[in-house]
């Protein structure tokens, strides 16, 4: 959503909500308006006349940016089976090409995907503007924002909910590919919808439900096509090479999300990134597996592929520190790779066992070590709050981040979703409360943001990384621009100071106009060409070399 929203909606459940204390963390105040890292960064950046690039035209920073997978698989899935498609990358930003493709009416049905949904806010907006332009096109909504609101309202929660947003059309499962086929072949062939399994559709009384019946849909059958993209090119994509996850943490729900985990070949994850070398366009692919490096045989194997093949691309992905080797470091160098998100989660052995984590701190360090030897940015993400933390616990996860080694981190208060595993022993622990509003019987929410402050606060190393619209792919985007390590933690550095300034001074929240020209500094420094050539990612020293205030 348009920042400004977000922040006023979140804002009105109230100051102190766990929420919008989470969201506290990613924005200052300019102007008497909140800005997001990317949001300050577009403003100072675009505003700056000394240093266009070649074509003149300087490309705002923001999630779309990279582009969209489940696009590209649902894209690729229903060329397959004979229709044709057409797609909005990034919504807040091109809304006016969004208006004029409503406008034919020649479109039968609008999907809108919940990926990275919690909130009903942002799938609201959306569905006022298509409505607007057009009412004639049946909307279908899936992903795991409507799993989540059939697994955790009542019959006439879950009516009201699908009413107030008013699609025609949800799709309740882990895939949902095969249901949306069936409704677009349904529709143009005037046949009825109530036996297509796996989603609500709407009747003159309500939403009904179809039976529910699994859906089975192989990666390794269902690669994407990436020539079907080619006329535009884009810089940045995600990849998966996996379905969801191996591992069972407690305070993950992914994959009750995602379903039974399965793998692609390694020669059909090979045919996809070949049709992206033909693109010729690509800078940095994220792999977005929630757990890339397992099976440990089949990533290295993988990985010599890569190198093989030499692909100019670099990548960045998940990555289980505890399963590093020398070996696979070093491959994983040499295939590309410039950095990795670290599910880390803790630095207290009793909490990561409450996590259920299978790992240990000693194993954390090692692979860090290991990352570092061979000039990999790691990022290092940590849950406070989570069942049985306590204030002791809190210290040992300060104690080992400020001894890790990490380039990144972020503590993030503890989100208590009732499709987790810890769930299951919310009377062992004495849950209370869901989302943000929660306690337990070692803390409530209150107290965990209170810690999360305190980290944010007083940890000078590693860099603390802001979070909405930006998070670990943002870095990336930010390198590839041709800006340097030292001047990327720059601007981060300062966007917290004012962030700092806004905790410790809420009377007054209005960043201090030195720092905004700190900021305005680093987002407006010499390097910004978008010439890939500046500033290569793949060599850490080069970060730092030949950017000049």
């Amino acid at each position: 959503m348009n920042f400004q929203e977000y922040e006023e909606n979140v804002r009105k459940m109230g100051r102190h909500s766990g929420a919008y204390r989470d969201l506290e963390l990613n924005f200052i105040q300019y102007n008497r308006t909140p800005y997001s890292a990317p949001d300050i960064f577009n403003l100072f950046y675009r505003s700056n006349n000394n240093h266009e690039n070649p074509n003149g035209i300087k490309k705002p920073l923001h999630i779309g940016e990279t582009f969209n997978l489940a696009i590209a698989y649902l894209g690729t899935y229903l060329y397959r089976r004979g229709f044709t498609f057409d797609y909005i990358q990034a919504f807040q930003y091109e809304k006016k090409t969004l208006a004029e493709k409503l406008s034919h009416g020649d479109i039968l049905t609008i999907a809108i995907i919940t990926t990275l949904y919690v909130s009903v806010f942002p799938i609201m907006e959306m569905m006022e503007f298509i409505k607007s332009y057009n009412r004639e096109a049946k909307i279908i909504i899936g992903g795991p924002f409507v799993s989540t609101q059939v697994r955790t309202q009542d019959k006439i929660e879950l009516q009201y909910t699908f009413k107030s947003i008013g699609a025609d059309f949800y799709v309740n499962s882990p895939q949902g590919e095969a249901a949306l086929v069936k409704i677009i072949h349904s529709l143009k062939n005037n046949l009825a919808v109530e036996n297509i399994e796996n989603i609500y559709y709407k009747t003159p009384n309500g939403y009904a439900a179809a039976p529910v019946l699994k859906e089975d849909n192989k990666l390794s059958e269902n690669m994407v096509n990436w020539e079907l993209f080619a006329d535009r090119p884009t810089e940045y994509v995600n990849i998966r090479t996996s379905i969801s996850c191996p591992f069972s943490c407690a305070f993950c729900g992914f994959p009750q999300h995602a379903g039974p985990y399965q793998t692609a070949g390694i020669q059909d994850i090979e045919i996809e990134l070949n049709g992206l070398v033909k693109a010729n366009t690509v800078k940095s692919i994220q792999f977005i597996d929630d757990t890339f490096n397992v099976p440990i045989k089949r990533f290295k194997n993988l990985l010599r592929r890569m190198i093989k093949n030499k692909y100019r691309f670099r990548w960045h992905s998940h990555f289980r520190c505890q399963y590093a080797d020398e070996e696979m470091v070093r491959l994983m160098k040499e295939s590309g790779c410039e950095g990795v998100f670290l599910g880390i989660e803790s630095g207290s052995e009793t909490i990561l066992e409450n996590m259920n984590k299978k790992a240990n701190l000693d194993k954390y360090l090692q692979g860090i070590q290991l990352l570092k030897k061979y000039d990999i940015l790691t990022y290092g993400s940590f849950i406070i709050g989570f069942p049985g933390e306590t204030e002791e616990t809190v210290r040992e996860t300060i104690g080992f981040i400020e001894k890790s080694g990490l380039d990144f981190f972020r503590a993030q208060l503890w989100y208590c979703d009732t499709i987790t595993p810890i769930w299951k022993e919310k009377e062992k622990y004495r849950i209370k409360g869901s989302h943000f509003q929660w306690s337990h019987m070692g803390m409530d929410s209150q107290k965990a943001a209170q810690l999360v402050d305190h980290i944010f606060l007083s940890i000078r190393q590693p860099l603390w990384v802001p979070q909405y619209n930006f998070e670990f792919d943002g870095l990336f985007h930010l390198l590839h621009r041709g800006m340097p390590l030292v001047a990327v933690k720059g601007f981060i550095s300062s966007f917290n100071n004012g962030i700092k300034t806004k905790l410790q001074h809420p009377a007054n929240r209005e960043i201090d106009f030195r720092l905004v020209e700190e900021i305005r500094k680093y987002c407006q420094g010499n390097p910004f060409n978008d010439n890939p050539n500046t500033g290569n990612p793949n060599v850490g020293s080069q970060y730092g070399e030949g950017f000049d205030f």
